[in-house]
């Protein structure tokens, strides 16, 4: 199959070097009949699954075991889809080729609920039964983790096998599962089973959900079998210094969309933004060292050749040793014009020194994630930063030498108004007003600020999981008037798709009633739907009537505190008694009495006891 693949069908696909699988440090191994065989499948473009860190960790992990050869696999781009399909070709893994199908495993990372339909089709095109319950005995198990899969109900008829929590702590056990089960000669629902004993694997076959006939919420969530705990415990590591991580990656040969090192330096946050869902299922905060850090980025720098590294967190600057890190590396690496680069940094957590220390090499630009327009609402996400904040922030930085700044905010969050969207207009003018303050000849010559507003999409496990999504009227309503707000030409603003964020809250807070509309999408040829070019809303709509669904059940329903949720039986960590307290004070927040003045200093506050500035 190989060399027809790649006389007969690359030729004629863009980028045919994303399919062939033969990069710098990928990994080849000559396979016998005790090698277990897994497919690593990233349900989206092989550009952007390269640039997944957990991929490269995984891969790496299992392939430190002689006896498992992990190989890659990623949705094709629509060319080669068509391709494979018009030869009648399965989809293969990259190093070696082999049909999907031939696979021990097949183990899809679920970042993002629009790649859900990738899934299904990167199944159909690996000759992989789609169904779980209708699979045969030779054909592969089917495994998800990542952090979709702490609510994996609506994928629960595609999946065998799910993994709660980091994968690390759990896949080679599964893996030992696995060579146990083949010496026994076993059924296929004996390793299901086997599987299921595993503290952190969840086998949705072997639970039963039912429903109230007439709301339609769940009324009970039913083990079925002895193996199955009736809670799902997430696994993480406790000492992220002793955690695997590779001494090489694969390097592509073709740019990805983080052309970089990525390396991770600690795990979690204790921020406690309401809105957040990896602030709260990633507790609890765990550090590497400096020295872990340093010398692990050493190597994959001299193995790769890569001249920038990426320090990965949920909040980089939080870093404990932040500082000192940012002035080691910088050290190590200048001397061979290696860049550092933050790319998930708190309005907060900034200092001058390290804005001057990671400009050393090459100045990017600066990102910065206010969320909320206003005071008001970043109180009731529980933001914890202020104006003030910002704007000394990026007034540091256009004094030395920034011109470029983004700022990341959400719309539609609960109990937003039209004054907190004009919000987001004010306090963008005022961050091109501090570059004006700056004295011409010491600022940049260019200045770019970018205002991104993505769309809320209430998540499970945070305290907004109640709270229902605005209607796709109300976002575009909110998405028309901030444009109109925004006046100054040096302001460029770029939102996201109304009806893709719908989707992707139906499929957030969905259960496993949600199946049926997702094979109906996907036989009407639903993929790629985190891309605007190929996302097909009256597809989905079509879906959702054909299987009976409404999906406003899921999206736009406010949830009552007792209602039995699709994810209850996962335990994270974070109890449901602390969300519902966090939830009760982001609605306390919201009736809070704000000063009318958008301004500061303005001593209101004495004669209006109860007031909160909104300066």
């Amino acid at each position: 199959m190989n060399n027809y693949i790649e006389k007969n069908i690359l030729p004629l696909v863009t980028k045919p070097i994303t399919y062939l699988g033969n990069e710098v440090n990928a990994v080849h191994k000559i396979p016998d009949a005790a090698m277990i065989r897994f497919a690593f499948a990233f349900p989206d473009t092989y550009e952007v699954g390269m640039s997944h860190l957990g991929m490269k960790i995984l891969y790496g992990l299992l392939n430190e075991e002689k006896d498992i050869w992990c190989e890659r696999v990623f949705a094709p781009w629509v060319d080669m889809e068509e391709q494979l399909r018009r030869h009648d070709l399965p989809l293969y893994g990259l190093e070696s080729m082999m049909p999907l199908n031939d696979y021990d495993f097949v183990g899809f990372t679920l970042q993002y609920e629009m790649s859900f339909s990738n899934i299904l089709n990167m199944l159909e095109l690996g000759k992989i039964t789609l169904r779980s319950a209708q699979r045969k005995e030779a054909e592969p198990f089917v495994i998800a983790g990542g952090p979709c899969a702490y609510n994996p109900e609506p994928l629960s008829d595609f999946i065998d096998i799910f993994v709660i929590g980091e994968a690390e702590e759990v896949i080679l056990k599964i893996m030992a599962t696995h060579r146990e089960w083949k010496k026994t000669g076993g059924a296929r629902q004996d390793f299901l089973k086997m599987a299921a004993a595993i503290e952190g694997v969840y086998v949705p076959a072997f639970y039963a959900v039912s429903y109230d006939e007439a709301t339609g919420v769940i009324t009970a969530f039913t083990p079925l079998v002895e193996a199955a705990p009736a809670t799902i415990r997430k696994q993480f590591i406790e000492d992220l210094d002793q955690a695997y991580f590779p001494d090489k990656i694969v390097v592509s040969y073709t740019e990805t969309v983080h052309d970089r090192i990525s390396y991770e330096i600690f795990r979690g946050c204790g921020r406690g933004c309401r809105f957040c869902q990896a602030g709260m299922i990633y507790r609890p905060t765990r550090e590497k060292t400096v020295p872990t850090i340093q010398s692990k980025i050493k190597a994959l720098i001299a193995a790769t050749g890569y001249d920038e590294v990426s320090l990965s967190s949920l909040s980089t600057g939080d870093y404990s040793e932040i500082e000192t890190l940012i002035k080691n590396l910088v050290c190590d690496a200048e001397a061979n014009k290696v860049s550092i680069s933050l790319p998930s940094l708190r309005i907060d957590s900034l200092s001058i020194e390290m804005l001057e220390e990671i400009q050393k090499v090459r100045k990017a630009g600066l990102t910065l994630a206010p969320e909320a327009g206003t005071q008001r609402m970043r109180d009731v996400i529980n933001k914890g930063v202020t104006e003030e904040n910002l704007l000394d922030t990026v007034r540091t930085a256009f004094e030395k030498g920034w011109g470029h700044v983004k700022l990341y905010f959400m719309i539609g969050l609960p109990g937003e108004t039209l004054d907190d969207i004009e919000g987001i207009a004010n306090l963008g003018q005022k961050v091109v007003d501090e570059y004006y303050k700056i004295d011409r000849e010491s600022r940049n010559k260019s200045l770019k600020v970018v205002l991104s507003a993505s769309s809320f999409v209430p998540k499970p496990f945070t305290p907004f999981q109640w709270m229902g999504q605005n209607t796709p009227e109300e976002f575009k309503n909110k998405q028309r008037h901030l444009k109109a707000s925004i006046k100054e030409r040096k302001i460029s603003y770029s939102w996201h798709d109304s009806g893709v964020s719908f989707l992707e809250a139906v499929f957030a807070r969905g259960d496993r009633r949600l199946g049926l509309v997702l094979e109906k999408a996907h036989q009407k040829g639903c993929r790629f739907d985190g891309w605007g070019e190929y996302f097909d809303l009256q597809k989905w709509t079509e879906a959702f009537a054909e299987a009976g669904i409404d999906p406003d059940f899921y999206a736009l329903r406010n949830r009552d505190y007792d209602e039995i949720l699709p994810w209850d039986f996962i335990d994270t960590g974070v109890t449901k008694k602390f969300l519902k307290a966090e939830a009760q004070k982001a609605e306390a927040a919201l009736t809070t009495p704000f000063c009318p003045e958008n301004c500061s200093n303005c001593g209101i506050m004495e004669f209006k006891k109860g007031w909160k500035c909104n300066g």
